[in-house]
């Protein structure tokens, strides 16, 4: 593929509003984790929320899609400068050719389960002021970011599990080769809700301790929330330093319904993909952000795979210690951590691993360090093997 620039990217995580809070806590080795206060759940089992979503209050004019996923995704529109550059790309571009492709697994469902909370006791009827098209629905958060900015261009949703907001830049990245549009937002948000807490927690997928990747007693997932984005543009001459989308890759290997394929078949397929897609070899590869959510069969699954490709030469961490699994937001999420791994010069560690698992041997980071990175691979897989790779790289 063509080599795009990511103009202005951001995050927001339990670890804090932007850059440079994700930055310092990844640095540090510092984990955003904490044990599950969130709402009325009650499980044994930590989470990753981030801080003062509650708080943050939409325009008027779009109170319709007030919902905590669309309260995160303010939050995160409005970090780092990022609004300004996006509007800046419109007055570029004009309103029409500035699209929007956006991540999300449970969207604004907590609106929902907060609703059912105040049904009429006779009818059963869910309260006048809940509106499902912009809250829950899964295009919730893409709507709102194009009446955000006020584009008149294409907007697209994509629920794919946790490759949802990796699967967007190979999107937008075919949409940008195409000509339909010159620049993109491209991201994605997931928020805590009672049904992924719960629901995960009957999978028996979620941990009672903060998840440990790669670590010979992983038990499970920390479920965590955030909003990452990037505006994806075109260019012929990057300066020197500039983040750029190298390549994609998607596969879907079909095995099973929550389960990945016990060889990493769909993992090795999509990262294979990203490799052509980038015109590079496993050689070029200087750091590899795993999919890593700490349950057994994914970290051995994805494990197979990159030691197939790699062998244990490649720098590898998971980021989950960190932030916990994002879930829809996650490809966003670590896609950012890239960047910052290819600006920065620090490899991110592994919060939580202490014990690495010997039946996987691959390079796994436990402790961040120094490092120069031209070349770093995100690895994103979804439930039903949605799986998504991406690689970045930064220009010389």
């Amino acid at each position: 593929m063509t080599p795009l620039l990511l103009s202005a990217y951001t995050a927001t995580t339990c670890l804090g509003r932007g850059l440079d809070a994700t930055r310092s806590a990844l640095r540090e080795g510092r984990t955003g984790l904490a044990p599950c206060a969130f709402e009325t759940v009650r499980l044994d089992t930590w989470v990753g929320e981030a801080l003062a979503v509650d708080a943050e209050i939409l325009p008027t004019a779009l109170a319709q899609y007030d919902c905590r996923n669309n309260r995160l995704t303010q939050m995160g529109l409005q970090t780092d400068g990022f609004a300004d550059c996006v509007r800046e790309a419109i007055a570029r571009y004009g309103r029409a050719r500035v699209g929007v492709f956006l991540g999300t697994s449970t969207a604004g469902i907590l609106q929902t389960e907060l609703a059912y909370r105040h049904r009429d006791p006779a009818t059963g009827a869910l309260p006048d002021n809940f509106h499902y098209r912009t809250t829950h629905n899964s295009f919730s958060l893409a709507e709102f970011t194009r009446d955000y900015f006020r584009l008149e261009g294409m907007a697209m949703a994509i629920s794919t599990a946790c490759s949802s907001s990796a699967k967007v830049f190979a999107a937008a990245a075919r949409q940008l080769e195409l000509g339909t549009i010159d620049a993109a937002i491209v991201g994605g948000v997931d928020t805590l809700c009672l049904t992924t807490l719960y629901g995960f927690a009957s999978l028996q997928l979620t941990s009672t301790q903060p998840c440990r990747p790669y670590d010979a007693e992983r038990n499970g997932i920390s479920i965590g929330e955030g909003a990452a984005f990037a505006l994806l543009e075109r260019t012929h001459q990057p300066a020197s330093g500039s983040v750029l989308l190298l390549g994609t890759g998607e596969s879907s290997d079909a095995y099973h319904m929550s389960s990945p394929h016990p060889e990493g078949l769909g993992a090795k397929l999509a990262m294979e993909a990203a490799l052509r897609s980038a015109g590079l070899n496993t050689a070029d590869i200087d750091y590899i952000n795993l999919h890593g959510t700490s349950t057994p069969a994914n970290d051995a699954a994805e494990g197979k795979a990159v030691a197939a490709l790699f062998g244990n030469r490649v720098p590898c961490s998971s980021t989950k210690g960190a932030t916990g699994h994002t879930l829809g937001a996650a490809g966003a999420v670590e896609a950012v951590i890239c960047a910052l791994t290819l600006t920065d010069g620090f490899l991110p560690g592994s919060p939580g691993t202490q014990n690495l698992d010997p039946a996987i041997p691959i390079n796994y980071l436990k402790q961040g360090k120094p490092g120069t990175v031209r070349h770093a691979l995100t690895n994103s897989f979804g439930f039903g093997g949605s799986n998504c790779s991406l690689i970045l790289g930064v220009a010389s």
